[in-house]
């Protein structure tokens, strides 16, 4: 099994890294971000002293070399091992700020000078920081959560009162059941408004519960919302905590892997139009002229011998606003190592 492909990142872990991500939000100024093999701590040193910055980056860089020979000794880690460590240094009130995490999985080769940290394969890979809004509903009760990352950002609850039996005398049990159902409907259709209002920008919408009663529910939602949904199994609003994450982490999983691969399949279909770059001297000569919509990036990019040229590139595509999908799977991987690990499509076409 591809190291890349290991079963996803523990609940633990994965509440650890949203919450530092959290915390790196708050630095607005340029950073310098390093991530690195556990074990390559002289190469990576050796790459920040053999690339020229301006001072004030370099004065940064120097803290990140005295950070990473403390760390070969004794690493940081919020995983059972370290598999990359991650450094992120910055001016703050004119003194250089430090701030690291340790990760149990691998993460792609990175050395980049951006306006802000630099944390997409945080999201690429470990799913963190997506909003992803999690439905929990039976026919009379629905518990609506909105999570960024792991955090709750808004939190909404939605019940009737209904009778699950039609007692003797009174009205007829055909219209107790006729009377039950439009209860039910009208349920359904306050929850799906509300579902619309809260899911607006989220990646996910997840939906789960116990009975049929989301599959009945599923088509009172808009159609750009039921795009957004899949299903959960084994989720009520009974369900602890650490398996809740599991299941966002298990789907937000699935949602990427499928965005990968409507990435590639983009790609292919422009390869007609002229429309897209494989070499990676076509694709640095599109980076510097602008052209380049989309960097399609192995994780495991690092392994190959052009790493150092790729990684150039990573920040090529960060200052001219391209996208950068990093691909994990084996298969897309293996697709990528016949064109030196990196894909590109255009904005334009080059000559």
């Amino acid at each position: 099994m591809n190291d890349l492909e290991s079963p996803d990142v523990s609940p633990n872990e994965w509440l650890s890294l949203n919450q530092f991500l959290h915390e790196l939000k708050q630095v607005n100024t340029e950073c310098v971000s390093v991530f690195y093999p556990y074990g390559s701590g002289k190469d990576t040193i050796t790459l920040l002293q053999n690339t020229k910055r301006k001072p004030k980056i370099e004065k940064i860089e120097s803290a990140i070399e005295h950070r990473i020979k403390k760390l070969q000794t004794n690493p940081s880690s919020i995983g059972k091992y370290t598999k990359t460590l991650c450094i992120f240094g910055y001016m703050k009130n004119n003194k250089v700020k430090i701030k690291e995490i340790g990760t149990s999985k691998s993460l792609p080769y990175i050395y980049m000078v951006n306006k802000n940290p630099y944390v997409k394969p945080f999201n690429d890979i470990l799913k963190t920081n997506y909003n992803v809004l999690l439905v929990v509903l039976d026919q009379k009760s629905a518990k609506l959560q909105k999570f960024h990352g792991s955090q709750i950002i808004n939190e909404s609850k939605i019940s009737i009162d209904l009778r699950g039996r039609h007692k003797k005398g009174g009205q007829s049990q055909g219209r107790f059941l006729r009377a039950r159902q439009t209860k039910i409907h009208v349920f359904f259709k306050k929850t799906a408004k509300q579902i619309q209002q809260m899911a607006s920008d989220s990646e996910l919408v997840l939906l789960g519960g116990k009975g049929n009663a989301k599959l009945d529910f599923f088509d009172q939602l808009h159609s750009d919302i039921s795009k957004k949904c899949q299903f959960v199994e084994g989720l009520a609003l009974t369900t602890p905590k650490k398996d809740v994450y599991k299941k966002i982490i298990r789907h937000l999983s699935l949602h990427r892997k499928k965005h990968v691969e409507e990435v590639l399949d983009k790609y292919e279909d422009l390869v007609k139009d002229d429309l897209t770059a494989k070499k990676n001297s076509n694709i640095e000569k599109a980076l510097r002229m602008g052209a380049v919509d989309t960097l399609i990036v192995s994780a495991d990019y690092h392994t190959k011998s052009q790493f150092k040229k790729i990684m150039k590139m990573l920040e090529m595509a960060k200052k001219t606003s391209a996208t950068i999908e990093f691909a994990m799977s084996s298969k897309i991987i293996k697709k990528l190592d016949l064109h030196d690990s990196v894909l590109a499509i255009l904005r334009f076409r080059i000559k």
